[in-house]
């Protein structure tokens, strides 16, 4: 048995590992062929005015706060691009400023910030049982909805007209699909950080886009290479002494860079 693994904390963040890579796998297929990348983006630092709020409001743990304030955001912004003549670009810049000004603001009162920037970089060997459940309570909540909704996400994601040809009522479905993300990502921020949470959902997509044909293979590729970056990541962490989401960050972007460097040199040749 390796060495890492006789400590329950590394147990607990190998099987939160485990546990979140699927989720980010299947959720970034969605976020970056549907170019939602900058949407996700902004649900990661909506995070900061969620820990505020939940602060001000008095929760225990701010994770409730970060949940429900992620989910009303998310619609929010569904709402406003679907109902504003301003581009989704416009929307989504003005909900970033906004949501990041505010929580910084509120939690830098009486030099408070510095208590909550543990946020900004995640730590998933805090990762407790608790967690844990809600993790796998998060995944199996996540695995229901792909099997319902798959089809008419990829459909979506190929053209929303044709979508809607199909009786597919594409503002409802981006709204739950939103408010999934954001659930994922609220659930998540703890332990992967406000700062590279977006870089977990994009890089193994990315990377299994670049070699895939057919969506189940993108699916499937982008699950592999999820759980193989970040278990490879948490492992290499604990020996290197290094933060682990930026480590598992920096094994997906490797995966992305060696795929992408192949897909080159192969058109070349």
């Amino acid at each position: 048995m390796p060495t890492w693994f006789e400590y329950e904390f590394m147990r607990n963040a190998f099987v939160a590992a485990l546990l979140i890579a699927p989720l980010f796998a299947l959720l970034g297929t969605v976020v970056v062929s549907n170019r939602m990348v900058f949407f996700s983006d902004v649900l990661g630092h909506s995070s900061l005015t969620g820990i505020a709020l939940g602060c001000l409001l008095g929760f225990a743990d701010p994770l409730w706060a970060v949940a429900i304030f992620a989910v009303i955001l998310a619609v929010l912004i569904n709402f406003c691009k679907a109902r504003t003549r301003a581009s989704a670009d416009t929307v989504l810049g003005v909900f970033f400023a906004v949501v990041v000004a505010v929580g910084i603001v509120i939690l830098s009162k009486a030099g408070g910030f510095s208590k909550y920037s543990g946020y900004l970089i995640g730590d998933i060997l805090a990762v407790n049982k608790g967690h844990l459940l809600v993790l796998g309570s998060l995944l199996g909540v996540v695995a229901v909805y792909w099997f319902f909704a798959a089809n008419a996400l990829v459909l979506m994601t190929i053209d929303q007209s044709l979508a809607r040809t199909r009786r597919i009522p594409v503002f409802w479905l981006e709204t739950s699909f939103s408010v999934v993300l954001a659930l994922v990502v609220a659930v998540s921020i703890k332990l992967v950080g406000i700062l590279i949470i977006n870089s977990l959902l994009v890089l193994p997509v990315a990377a299994a886009r670049l070699v895939s044909r057919k969506f189940s293979d993108y699916t499937c590729g982008a699950v592999i290479i999820s759980v193989v970056s970040s278990v490879s990541g948490l492992i290499c962490s604990y020996y290197w002494g290094t933060a682990s989401g930026a480590t598992i960050v920096l094994f997906s972007a490797a995966f992305y860079g060696v795929i992408a460097g192949i897909s080159i040199f192969s058109k070349r040749v």
